[in-house]
């Protein structure tokens, strides 16, 4: 199966998406397809076998839309022109539209007349005319399209009411009746208005993707013949060598063969501490270099890295509907033929009951003007727009639209302890110096980090990070060796001792006394400690203990997790004592150790029978209970796999923003519903009111730009929420 976005041009409504959407899965191979009005994209998953793009692209042409080319530069020009008609259109159509509304009100002449009849009237029909087929032209041409097709849209509604009340004042002139010119103009204006203020709050709303977006660089310097050659950024291949000075962005993800520096991964993670990166080290695209010249290997293309991925996870939660999506998708897919037949009952009613041709025919147009299946159309969307965005800015990716609505649900989180509540990499959290031996701490680190400076071992690492944050100086020692299961021995160059580092079974295999490290490991075993011992030639003159560290922001996590009342229950592959401790530390009550993969799938199982489940976590071991959960959450850090697994991402593995990342859901469909709250109440609402002749078509033109831009306003103040 192939997952494509499709950018499409020319969709005016809801109704439009809806009808694409149904072309879309007409085709054979089409698994799943779901366009998104508000953003103007499409996401179709097919399988390539039976399914060939072009025939997707011929799909949107024949519904009668356009697909929008790649050229990003052309694309943004051909909508800054757009930006400019529009509001050159509306302005216009409101200059020629006043004099036909005052009109109504204060009936004005110019000296002469024209076919007997008043100026005043040749006027108001010249001035609407111009408002109704030369700035409404887009409404009636796209009416004509569907109806080609057999087919409605909001524009058919459009079309239908002005080109009535036009037509009708066109006969009422020559009749010498009430004239409703202006209604025709004042309609079509306040509609081209309501739609220009629904674009320019939209583009509010996107706001956040574009700055996304315009994150990365346009152009790399890559080192070709000791040259540097300045090339676009789409043309750089992967394992050329790039160089980046100081103050600068990292152009694509990369590996750095050359120098040393620190990162600024804000852009990315939301981290607002540098990270420090050498020789070896990844680097990621569009992050700032601070103050060290560097050369990187690329190893992602443009379209191939952890930005464009992230780009392309929002456009496709973007693209995607929540579930409580498609009750509106339905309503509004039959929401345009049941106000036609609406609009001509009304008429039909006040003309045969109530014996009155003009209020039948006034009132069908404001029933025709003032329904809006549009605010049921982006109801939901709009919300998802925002809301990814806003999760994106902190890092936050969330890959689906019924994301959202899964996270309002659930009540218990499982958290996996390594990676995700602990760092993952061991700490030395003490040092203890055997009294019997006249030995400072400085110096057991010395000796300590001298043997495991060339070990590779995750313990060896972790003292040697001490060593480094204490500045120790080493000693030389010979005859390394590293012995599996046990530790390292190697003997001082300056007076041959020998000199050992590792567990208790290492001493006793050396033939030391063990009975201070029993001492040491019965008083310490249950707290899940790692302890290592050290010796210096025939005696044990001190030992390390080692634990996996908690993070930063886990203890934040876990109280904000229980202010909310959720069930919290860690679970992990370690054993009893080092995930009893963990738990203490953070006040968990419920936890699983020595857990294997596919039990942790059963656990978040046996839970979900009692409610639903947020599972967070970052190994491949966690993939099964992230895909069994109701709401799976992958912490950045961790692997590939455990990443496709999850609903959400968390790309700086801070398990406080798993507490935003819900809470974002949370605030987001509780805006959806408000949205559709308004959509539903505004259309039930107003259009008895216009069937009753108590809404004129002008007030249901404004009203219904009006319900477009309140539900999109609404959408925004997802920007302003406190996490």
């Amino acid at each position: 199966m192939k997952k494509e976005i499709i950018k499409i041009q020319g969709m005016h409504c809801a109704t439009c998406a809806v009808k694409l959407e149904k072309a879309f899965h007409k085709l054979p191979g089409v698994k799943q397809a779901s366009v998104n009005f508000s953003t103007q994209k499409a996401v179709v998953d097919y399988d390539e076998k039976k399914l060939k793009r072009e025939i997707l692209d011929t799909a949107v042409v024949k519904a009668g839309y356009k697909i929008e080319e790649e050229n990003g530069q052309k694309n943004e020009k051909i909508k800054i022109s757009a930006d400019k008609k529009i509001r050159l259109k509306v302005f216009l159509s409101i200059i020629l539209t006043l004099p036909v509304f005052v009109g109504m009100f204060w009936p004005w002449q110019i000296p002469g007349n024209f076919l007997d009849i008043s100026n005043t009237k040749w006027t108001q029909n010249i001035l609407a005319f111009l408002v109704v087929f030369i700035f409404g032209l887009d409404f009636h041409v796209n009416a004509f399209k569907q109806l080609k097709r057999f087919s409605a849209s909001m524009d058919t509604l459009i079309s239908l009411g002005t080109l009535s009340a036009y037509f009708f004042s066109l006969y009422a002139m020559f009749a010498n009746r009430q004239l409703y010119f202006e209604s025709a103009a004042t309609i079509t204006s306040l509609i081209l208005l309501g739609k220009y203020l629904e674009t320019k709050t939209k583009k509010r709303a996107g706001l956040a993707m574009q700055k996304l977006m315009e994150l990365g660089v346009k152009q790399a310097r890559v080192i070709k013949d000791k040259n540097q050659i300045m090339t676009a950024i789409d043309e750089v291949k992967v394992n050329d060598i790039i160089l980046v000075k100081p103050g600068e962005k990292i152009p694509l993800d990369g590996l750095i063969t050359s120098g040393r520096s620190t990162i600024d991964e804000s852009m990315l993670t939301g981290e607002s501490l540098p990270v420090d990166k050498k020789n070896a080290d990844k680097v990621f695209a569009a992050t700032l270099n601070k103050d060290g010249i560097l050369e990187i290997k690329v190893t992602k293309t443009s379209h191939e890295t952890t930005l464009a991925q992230i780009i392309k996870t929002v456009e496709q939660t973007q693209a995607f509907k929540a579930p409580i999506q498609k009750l509106a998708d339905k309503i509004a897919g039959i929401f345009v033929p049941t106000v036609i037949g609406l609009s001509f009952l009304t008429f039909m009613g006040w003309w045969l009951i109530g014996g009155n041709l003009t209020a039948g025919i006034i009132n069908a147009i404001a029933v025709l003007i003032i329904s809006c299946p549009c605010a049921l159309g982006i109801a939901t969307p709009m919300a998802v727009m925002v809301g990814s965005s806003v999760g994106a800015k902190r890092g936050i990716l969330i890959k689906g639209g019924e994301s959202f609505e899964k996270a309002h649900k659930v009540r218990a989180v499982i958290f996996d302890k390594t990676g995700t509540l602990t760092k993952g990499e061991p700490k030395v959290k003490e040092i203890i110096i055997n009294e019997k031996f006249d030995f400072s701490k400085e110096k057991l680190i010395k000796i300590a980090s001298s043997l495991t400076e060339h070990s590779e071992h995750p313990l060896s690492k972790a003292v040697s990070r001490l060593a480094k944050e204490k500045k120790s100086e080493l000693i030389s020692v010979t005859n390394f060796k590293e012995i599996s299961g046990q530790g390292i021995k190697a003997q001082c160059e300056s007076h041959g001792l020998e000199l050992l580092l590792g567990n208790e079974r290492l001493m006793r295999n050396n033939g030391l006394d063990a009975s201070w490290p029993q001492k040491l490991l019965s008083d310490r075993e249950e707290n899940g400690e790692t302890i290592l011992f050290i010796s210096r030639g025939a005696d044990i003159i001190g030992a390390l203990l080692l634990a996996d560290e908690i993070k930063k922001h886990a203890q934040e996590a876990i109280d904000a997790f229980k202010a909310m009342n959720f069930r919290i229950i860690m679970i992990s592959g370690d054993n009893k004592n080092t995930v009893k401790n963990v738990a203490n530390e953070l006040g968990i009550q419920e936890y699983y150790a020595e857990i294997l993969p596919n039990d942790k799938q059963k656990i978040v199982r046996d839970i979900q029978k009692d409610s639903q489940v947020i599972f967070i976590g970052d190994g491949i071991n966690d993939a099964p209970a992230l895909i069994q959960s109701d709401l799976g959450v992958a912490m950045g850090s961790g692997t590939d796999i455990a990443k496709e697994s999850g609903d959400i991402i968390i790309m700086n593995s801070d398990p406080l923003a798993a507490v935003e990342a819900v809470k974002v859901s949370s605030k987001t469909f509780g805006i959806i519903k408000q949205n559709l709250f308004w959509a539903f109440f505004y259309n039930i609402l107003a259009i008895p009111l216009a069937v009753l002749g108590i809404a004129s078509p002008m007030i249901g033109a404004a009203a219904m730009g009006l319900s477009d831009i309140a539900v999109v306003g609404n959408s925004l103040r997802l920007y302003k929420i406190k996490l």
